[in-house]
């Protein structure tokens, strides 16, 4: 199923391009014929059906290539995030019992330590793979095609299982949604292995357009690549659009080509959807996702109305609801807040190994409980109000306090920490850590931030350290986060 993307793709795009990077240009035939050696590789690796494979690197026409050799192996792809460390990746390759681990020659050196007990296979090494073998059969629907990893509130990464169906499904969906067809051009610099990133690449191939993948993000370089290749589509989170509309280059940039743009990953301020909607005549589309579902939950069809400051409806086939707070099987009155929720076939399977977790994320009656806050009105356009937990959203990234609370308090001279939020005007928020020092410590706010560069993905550093004598808590001795900001009075 989501294994015959790429060839069906081929079959009839052949010679048009599918994707273009600061390496150049490869055709859909091109990219089929890698990702078939890259499969045929690991078969003759030893890697057999349903095995994992991690994939760990920044955005590339290599990382294209290698998921669909993944899948194109009957593997399991498990996409990994090229910021994590090399702990990071060494904890979700063990937690998934990873056989082999695919990324470029830096990704791979960076993580060393956490290969010498798995197959390594650098993206330098496509260029001398042979011709792949027949195509292999498609698997089976509702076989497992990806583990995608979310972290969890306890700070351990938790593996989403995600089946052929699912993935397929939102990509096809999302694809409908916002009307891509053959003569789209797309430019991204979403990272391809988030779930966001990895629908709207995807979902363009599945179409037959066109994707010019960036490898990180840059205001002028995403500028230029719309100019230049006259891009239809253009996709990001909140940050990307205040830079842009913040960047010198963007009166200058020819923006005419694109016909719609999309956002999402935290809430975008109405006034920023506003100026770049104006600036480009196109309409800025937010969406709504989390790994949970695949990809996309919601979004706004293309040719329906924008309803700024909604996150849209529910992708075709699926559904949500807002249950209430006291009733998770309740659904709450339109407008009035609860807990956004959603079933249907892009819903996760499971958490990977983790059958107490799964339990936690599904109602009785079989709902996904997001965690998020939100509200449904009576044409059913859902609107995000809060977070019911703690996360906190970046840049688009997901940071759980947990997880840095974990690696601070691991430092010389910590007692006690809390981690929460703080506001960043383009990042949206940042964490802030609250340390409570040893008696006598000798700990600094740049001692804690290069322990923590040492353990913790860029993003995920605190952006702040405050020392304080005490930390707020419940009866039980519990932290209490939302009571973080006191401290700050």
């Amino acid at each position: 199923m989501l294994d015959r993307i790429l060839y069906e793709a081929a079959r009839r795009h052949g010679d048009r391009p599918a994707l273009i990077d600061g390496a150049g240009t490869r055709t859909y035939a091109e990219l089929e014929a890698v990702s078939a050696a890259v499969g045929q590789a690991l078969l003759d690796l030893g890697v057999a059906p349903g095995d994992r494979v991690g994939l760990h690197a920044f955005n590339s026409w290599e990382w294209v290539a290698a998921y669909h050799g993944i899948l194109r192996a009957g593997a399991t792809v498990v996409p990994i995030n090229a910021l994590l460390t090399a702990d990071e990746v060494d904890f979700i390759l063990r937690d998934c019992n990873a056989v082999a681990l695919i990324g470029s020659d830096d990704s791979l050196a960076r993580v060393a330590d956490a290969t010498t007990e798995i197959t390594s296979l650098s993206f330098s090494a496509f260029a001398d793979l042979k011709p792949a073998a027949p195509l292999q059969p498609s698997l089976e629907p509702d076989a497992v095609a990806s583990i995608a990893y979310t972290s969890g509130t306890t700070g351990h990464p938790k593996g989403a299982v995600q089946t052929h169906r699912s993935v397929y499904l939102n990509m096809a969906l999302t694809a409908t949604m916002h009307g891509r067809t053959d003569r789209d051009v797309l430019v991204t610099a979403l990272p391809a292995a988030h779930v966001y990133g990895n629908v709207a690449i995807n979902s363009t191939l599945m179409a037959g357009g066109t994707v010019a993948l960036l490898e990180r993000f840059e205001p002028a370089a995403a500028l230029e690549s719309i100019s230049r290749h006259r891009a239809t589509l253009f996709e990001g989170v909140p940050a990307m659009y205040s830079r842009l509309a913040a960047d010198e280059n963007l009166a200058a940039a020819d923006l005419s080509t694109l016909r719609a743009c999309t956002v999402g990953g935290q809430t975008i301020a109405t006034s920023v959807v506003e100026e770049w909607e104006a600036r480009t005549g196109a309409p800025l589309l937010e969406l709504w996702g989390m790994t949970e579902v695949c990809g996309l939950g919601t979004t706004h069809p293309l040719y329906a109305p924008n309803v700024h400051g909604s996150i849209g409806v529910a992708l075709p086939g699926i559904s949500i609801r807002v249950a209430t707070f006291d009733d998770d099987a309740i659904e709450a009155a339109p407008d009035e807040p609860g807990e956004l929720q959603v079933s249907g076939p892009i819903v996760m399977h499971s958490y990977h190994g983790n059958p107490t977790a799964t339990a936690e994320a599904f109602t009785a009656d079989g709902w996904l409980k997001t965690g998020d806050v939100a509200t449904l009105d009576r044409h059913r356009y859902a609107r995000v109000v809060d977070r019911r937990k703690d996360v906190i959203l970046s840049g688009g990234y997901n940071v759980y306090p947990a997880e840095l609370e974990r690696v601070v308090a691991a430092c010389p001279g910590v007692e006690l920490v809390a981690v929460g939020s703080a506001s960043h005007s383009d990042l949206g928020e940042v964490p802030k850590a609250y340390v409570v020092p040893r008696p006598g410590a000798d700990v600094d706010e740049a001692t804690i931030i290069s322990h923590c560069r040492a353990h913790l993905a860029s993003y995920k550093i605190p952006a702040k350290v405050a020392f304080v004598e005490n930390l707020p808590t419940t009866s039980t001795g519990k932290l209490l986060r939302r009571s973080l900001g006191e401290l700050d009075v």
